[in-house]
């Protein structure tokens, strides 16, 4: 999964102009609209005609998927017939992306390569919390208090697909008033508010309160993705969108294994433990500050007087 998310988000970097995040969060919400149709169809389907079915429905929309994107989506690469599958030209640049900052930082030096680093520092915490508390939902819905079955998981699931699509909207609406980096920071907060809540979901009520609340909470890893794409020219968006595809893999596996041991080690205490320490995980909005005092050399020193005091 985060392979082919990678070749088509460098894909399709290279067929528009300008990486904007409202072209990324389509590619989101396109995500989330499918696994919303797939929650909302998957607990009743199964709860007639059992697992193997689904499996099947999966395993031909993925087939039809290849088979579209060999047939109709044009190659935007023209293919060098001297280049080999396995070199490690491609590891290699991939460390020089993030050594050097890439070819683009020549004028930034290591300010440029800090805030590579820095983003993708923070698109880290951010996925990671977003796959750890993923992994927690349904454990979390099938227990007391709420005890819920396949159709109500199914509708849960659906909902928090859904802010995808809410995460979309809001991202074009704010981006007439905000900066990017206040979108971010707007998803942040909507994600907090709604792992708190989750936290203390004791009723279905307050639990698909909290699935609301959280209608903001994707739409500040497509601003992540749009300014590292923007950090680096058009030829090294492989190689980063391929270290961002690790990134989301190591995210997946750093998110499973804290949370899913978090969950059983606090259950005697609090079972919405896992939310809290979720909520606290994020980047901390001072973080906005910083990055535009340390990477704005005209406005430096007044935005580190402005931190400071």
């Amino acid at each position: 999964m985060p392979s082919w998310q990678a070749a088509l988000h460098t894909w399709q970097t290279s067929v528009t102009e300008s990486p904007v995040p409202s072209r990324v969060a389509v590619l989101e919400a396109c995500l989330g609209l499918s696994g919303m149709l797939a929650s909302i169809i998957g607990g009743q389907w199964r709860r007639a005609q059992g697992y193997i079915n689904p499996f099947w429905l999966v395993l031909a929309t993925n087939l039809v998927s290849a088979l579209y994107a060999y047939v109709f989506v044009r190659e935007s690469v023209q293919p060098d017939p001297s280049a080999k599958l396995f070199t490690t030209r491609h590891h290699k640049a991939v460390w020089h992306l993030y050594s050097t900052g890439g070819s683009s930082s020549e004028g930034g030096g290591r300010f440029h390569r800090c805030k590579l680093w820095l983003y993708t520092l923070c698109f880290f915490l951010v996925v990671t919390v977003h796959f750890g508390s993923r992994e927690l939902y349904v454990l979390y819905e099938l227990s007391s208090p709420l005890c819920w079955g396949p159709a109500l998981i199914g509708y849960g699931s659906a909902a928090q697909h859904l802010a995808y699509l809410s995460s979309l909207l809001g991202l074009r609406i704010m981006q007439h008033c905000l900066e990017d980096s206040w979108v971010a920071l707007v998803g942040l907060v909507s994600n907090i508010i709604g792992l708190l809540v989750v936290s203390v979901a004791n009723t279905t009520q307050l639990m698909f309160t909290g699935y609301g609340l959280c209608f903001l909470f994707m739409a500040s890893t497509p601003v992540l993705r749009s300014k590292l794409s923007k950090l680096v020219d058009p030829s090294e968006q492989g190689a980063l969108f391929a270290s961002v595809a690790c990134v989301e893999s190591l995210c997946f596996l750093a998110g499973s294994g804290v949370f899913n041991s978090l969950y059983p080690a606090t259950l005697h205490f609090m079972k919405g433990f896992p939310f809290h320490f979720c909520r606290h995980h994020p980047p901390h909005p001072r973080w906005n500050n910083w990055d535009s005092a340390v990477f704005r050399p005209e406005e430096r020193p007044r935005r580190l007087n402005s931190i400071l005091t």
